[in-house]
């Protein structure tokens, strides 16, 4: 199957999600993510684009064989962002003050993920339990 059709299911799987899962990946965890590449600078832009590239590099390659949005692509999030949120929130908790723009950061960065780890852990718990369905396939199962 060609990449443009792959994408193409990708994009019709997205579609699929419930209504209030698009704005919350769309608007707010992508954006949220890819916030921290304009903070290299910072110990905190440094690990949360680490943390963000891990998932981008692991989860398009599942979303691409899968045809669709799979529940396996939660568990990138899990491995990348309880050891992300946890070290942000030593960092916060330490002596040493940052910067506002980087506490910032550090905020909607331990916020938005914590919230969404509490997703990822449903999802990554529902498809290790078998379920396996492609949101708008559902005909297809992943893996």
């Amino acid at each position: 199957m060609s990449l443009a059709l792959r994408l193409r299911d990708c994009m019709a799987s997205f579609q699929a999600l419930p209504a209030w899962v698009r704005p919350w990946v769309a608007v707010v965890l992508v954006p949220v993510n890819i916030a921290p590449f304009f903070f290299l600078e910072t110990s905190t832009g440094q690990a949360a684009a680490w943390a963000s590239a891990f998932v981008a590099v692991t989860n398009l390659p599942i979303m691409l064989q899968q045809r669709g949005m799979s529940r396996l692509m939660s568990l990138p999030h899990l491995v990348a962002w309880i050891p992300l949120v946890a070290w942000l929130l030593v960092r916060m908790a330490g002596a040493e003050p940052l910067e506002m723009a980087e506490t910032t950061l550090a905020w909607a960065l331990i916020t938005v993920n914590s919230l969404s780890l509490g997703f990822d852990g449903v999802d990554t718990w529902r498809w290790l339990a078998g379920e396996r369905d492609i949101p708008g396939f559902p005909a297809r199962h992943s893996l």
